[in-house]
């Protein structure tokens, strides 16, 4: 996975403390007591008003894999949103986020040094203050390249720089993402 984004959101549920309503009819009417409408649901889940109804009663059990989707995520969307703002917070004022990623890393260097990029696989944990900047450009609206350059200096400072101890002319480019992950 290579957007930010996504990698923050499958963070956030993760941190559930419950599993979400397992039957369609469950989660159809935690859906409702949330949106106040099955006209909200309705308009959420991109299906007819009474396709609601229907799903809500009984009546109709087995809506199509793409709609069971929708409904889904829309629930986890909606799923203990104080037990993900504790752990956010958490991470952003004590605990850290731990970034797992396969990126090309390149370097701007000294004369002397290599700086040609290469694929690596890293698994760094980045202090919080690195976390409370990734949720507050979230939440701000920020674009997934700004997101990544929040991380990419994470991770020029604590793993390339390790924490100001060596290499403090280098500037790391973070490209060509195969695979990144974030936990916290």
């Amino acid at each position: 996975m290579t957007d930010v984004h996504e990698a923050l959101q499958r963070a956030d549920q993760e941190t559930f403390t419950r599993e979400p309503p397992k039957s369609l009819r469950a989660r159809i009417n935690f859906l409702v007591k949330q949106l106040k409408s099955t006209k909200a649901v309705a308009s959420e889940i991109g299906v007819s008003q009474r396709s609601v109804e229907r799903y809500r009663t009984g009546e109709r059990k087995h809506p199509p894999k793409e709609i069971t989707d929708r409904i889904d995520a829309a629930v986890r969307a909606r799923w203990q949103p104080q037990v993900r703002k504790r752990r956010q917070k958490q991470a952003a004022t004590a605990t850290g986020i731990t970034v797992e990623t396969r990126a090309r890393f390149g370097y701007t260097a000294p004369i002397g040094t290599t700086d040609d990029g290469r694929f690596r696989r890293l698994t760094v944990h980045l202090p919080p203050e690195y976390a409370r900047r990734l949720f507050d450009a979230r939440e701000q609206g920020a674009n997934d390249q700004q997101m990544r350059d929040i991380v990419a200096e994470g991770l020029q400072e604590i793993y390339f720089k390790d924490g100001g101890r060596r290499a403090d002319n280098l500037e790391v480019e973070f490209t060509d993402i195969d695979y990144f992950d974030v936990s916290f």
